[in-house]
């Protein structure tokens, strides 16, 4: 393929609702091919509750194809910065938690060896911590976390691989420095007055709403910023920091939470961050009747590939 190759159909020519629905209607592609690798993760294996996510890939997909190509408010157009294509999705066992594991791990690890940077669609939150074990090789990285839970419980009915214990087990494995991770939107009751536990002694940075609304969205990601610095940085964006009239299709909705406008704000805040990789998950159509929570996560993903899309073209040599 050619540079001209990846770039998403003219709508002047194919018409949004027609031919073979892929991510913002790129090319199918392998990760050696691509700079940034939109990838699906159909996995709710880790589930507790409301299952469904595995959907999410797909109608992301479907709805994707709104997707325009310059964004209104910075006039990146991602699809000029770098090679961007649909890399299909990791493949899953929908019965074997721990095989889906390491498989997911393994395809993850393919995509680094590629040189590529992953820009991924789930699946529940449990998916990050297979694509981070595939994805950092030299020393931990920094996190930046939006989420209405931290995801760093022990445990759920004897299970420590589940969507609430990601970010346990990836501290505890190495994969994340602790001391540069901040967890931004926080909120809801707990089953346990422990459950932050963890966190809090381990350094993570824990910003519930409360403060985020007293604070303000600009003040809130200067020190995100400030946490992560430089090094290279995981973003993790779980739709359910939204308030669920904006996301209602999702597993653990918790009212009071991010409007879509904030969330883009931020997102734009993090332009310039030395990204490794970026995941969007939490997405379950069965609990999205109208399809607005499989949009609102497409034109987020739009504005999370317009980032890593800087971040990537800032690494590459000059000429």
């Amino acid at each position: 393929m050619t540079d001209k190759d990846f770039q998403p159909l003219d709508s002047g020519i194919v018409p949004r609702f027609a031919g073979m629905p892929t991510f913002m209607r790129l090319p199918v592609a392998t990760p050696e091919e691509v700079d940034i690798a939109l990838i699906g993760v159909p996995f709710d294996g880790g589930t507790t509750n409301r299952p469904g996510t595995r959907h999410g890939p797909r109608e992301v997909r479907n709805q994707s194809s709104i997707v325009r190509r310059v964004h209104h408010a910075t006039g990146v157009s991602p699809f000029d910065l770098a090679r961007v294509g649909d890399c299909g999705d990791a493949p899953i066992n929908p019965l074997n938690l721990d095989e889906t594991l390491e498989s997911i791990a393994g395809f993850y690890a393919g995509v680094r060896r590629a040189g590529a940077a992953p820009l991924t669609v789930g699946g529940d939150h449990l998916i990050t911590l297979p694509i981070l074990r595939g994805l950092v090789a030299d020393g931990p990285v920094g996190l930046i976390h939006f989420d209405a839970h931290s995801d760093t419980y022990d445990s759920f009915f004897g299970n420590r691989y589940n969507h609430g214990t990601p970010f346990r087990r990836a501290v505890e494995e190495g994969l994340l420095d602790p001391k540069r991770m901040v967890q931004i939107g926080l909120r809801g009751a707990i089953s346990d007055a422990a459950n932050y536990d963890f966190a809090k002694a381990a350094g993570i940075r824990l910003i519930f709403i409360e403060e985020f609304v007293e604070r303000g969205a600009k003040d809130v990601m200067e020190e995100a910023r400030a946490i992560v610095g430089s090094q290279p940085t995981y973003l993790t964006f779980d739709i359910d920091v939204l308030d669920p009239c904006f996301a209602p299709g999702t597993g653990t909705p918790e009212i009071g939470g991010l409007t879509t406008r904030e969330a883009q704000a931020m997102i734009r805040m993090a332009r310039g961050l030395n990204l490794i990789g970026i995941d969007l998950v939490e997405v379950s159509p069965p609990f999205d009747p109208s399809g607005g929570t499989a949009i609102t996560a497409a034109t987020l993903m739009f504005e999370l590939l317009c980032i890593l899309a800087e971040s990537v073209a800032a690494k590459r040599p000059p000429g």
